[in-house]
């Protein structure tokens, strides 16, 4: 294994090249190789961007299809058939079923550029100029994305001050006793608080970076209430949450909301093809022609893979496939955690968007290692990064999932004798 050219040319900054020692050649499923052949399987899935699998044949047929057919590649924000296609689909087949009406904007290609369209037209809609944000949240490494993430070291990126941004306690913070939802209510009705009305909330139904922290029903809805009581955008980054992730394509099905705005990126395009879309309530759709841009804004290639993914959700074979292994998934979670209580202090997430909090981040370290050395894909997350994300792809086997299970068994077992 030749790892050489990288160290000598590749930034610093390079990070999970440095997780996972090798050189991966081919993927398919759940399953990718490096170019020695050997096997692993991905709990990684490009960071929530490959919620599909690797090359799932349903996804890549037609863009294999489109990419030989001479077809447009790049169409900034023109018309062309993929496009039309891709919001038939996602029309079709995710938006109406669930009853939810949106216009959809094509901004840059990924999730922090959905994010700052989503914050910029918030502030523009309402005229004013705070953003109120939760602690352990992730947004972005763009200025404003970075701007409403909550880890200190994520916001001294960039060397600029981020002003204009009220942080308040996500659901449960600090201990569950508290109820930040309550004191939102609260500040914002209180004319002495010191805290100004914010043009926008924007939150991650679940905490992927920040923990696996995962939103109850009932604090999502109450959020929801206030901001409509006191006139205040809800802007949902489901960037890595959605697309299927929690089992429902919207990760805030569940709870029976309708954010006024909706982020997606990652596993939108069902390949690992970058893109992204604002979803926004229609009468707030006040942008003037131009005002927003973004050079990558009409990548059809994942028009194509998009549209693909969007019918596979009106296939109830398909949606009752995702389901059994969202539960199947939770169940071999719940053996872990009653297995290794010494080492697993207890279960996040939501269906298959799920986390193992540890109780110090050298156990993770170490199962990370371990699990890697047999042929597993996994990272941490959290501010001591000390949870485990368990990101397998909705469309896992039984065989690759209880493979992948048996190992970070193992992996736990062996941390558990050091």
């Amino acid at each position: 294994m030749n790892t050489d050219i990288f160290m000598a040319h590749e930034s610093n900054v390079r990070r999970y090249g440095r997780s996972f020692p090798a050189v991966f050649t081919k993927a398919l499923g759940a399953t990718i190789w490096d170019e020695s052949g050997k096997p692993f399987i991905d709990f990684l899935v490009g960071s929530g961007a490959l919620n599909y699998g690797h090359n799932n044949p349903t996804i890549i047929a037609p863009a294999i299809e489109y990419l030989v057919g001479g077809n447009i590649l790049l169409s900034l924000d023109m018309y062309t058939a993929a496009k039309r296609d891709f919001i038939e689909a996602f029309v079709e087949s995710i938006l109406k079923p669930r009853g939810l009406l949106y216009k959809i904007q094509f901004p840059g290609p990924t999730g922090t550029n959905a994010n700052e369209a989503a914050l910029a037209l918030a502030r523009k809609y309402t005229g004013r100029s705070n953003v109120m944000a939760f602690t352990n949240a992730f947004h972005g490494m763009s200025l404003g994305s970075l701007a409403v993430s909550g880890s200190a070291s994520t916001r001294e990126l960039g060397g600029v001050a981020r002003h204009d941004v009220i942080r308040v306690p996500y659901d449960g913070y600090s201990n569950n006793a508290f109820d930040s939802a309550s004191y939102i209510d609260c500040v914002l009705g209180d004319p002495g608080s010191g805290i100004e009305k914010p043009a926008a909330i924007i939150l991650e139904t679940i905490q992927a970076e920040g923990g696996m922290h995962a939103a109850s029903a009932a604090w999502l809805t109450e959020i929801q209430r206030i901001c409509r009581k006191y006139g205040v955008v809800l802007i949902v980054d489901d960037i890595q949450a959605g697309a299927g992730r929690t089992g429902d394509f919207f990760s805030f099905e569940f709870a029976k909301i309708e954010p006024d705005i909706v982020c997606l990126s990652k596993s939108l395009s069902g390949s690992g093809s970058p893109f992204s879309i604002v979803l926004i309530r229609p009468d707030m759709d006040i942008w003037n022609p131009g005002e927003h841009s973004g050079t990558f804004r009409g990548n059809n290639f994942a028009f194509v893979t998009a549209g693909a993914m969007c019918k596979m959700w009106s296939d109830t074979q398909f949606t009752a496939g995702v389901e059994r292994t969202a539960v199947k998934l939770q169940t071999h979670l719940d053996s872990l955690i009653a297995k290794f209580p010494k080492c697993i202090e207890q279960k996040r997430g939501r269906g298959l968007m799920a986390g193992l909090k540890c109780r110090s981040s050298a156990a993770v370290s170490r199962v990370h290692d371990i699990a890697f050395e047999n042929g597993l894909l996994i990272e941490s997350s959290g501010p001591n990064r000390d949870v485990i994300k368990v990101l397998p792809p909705i469309t896992i086997t039984d065989v690759e999932l209880d493979r992948a299970i048996a190992i970070l068994d193992h992996a736990l077992q062996e941390q558990n004798n050091d």
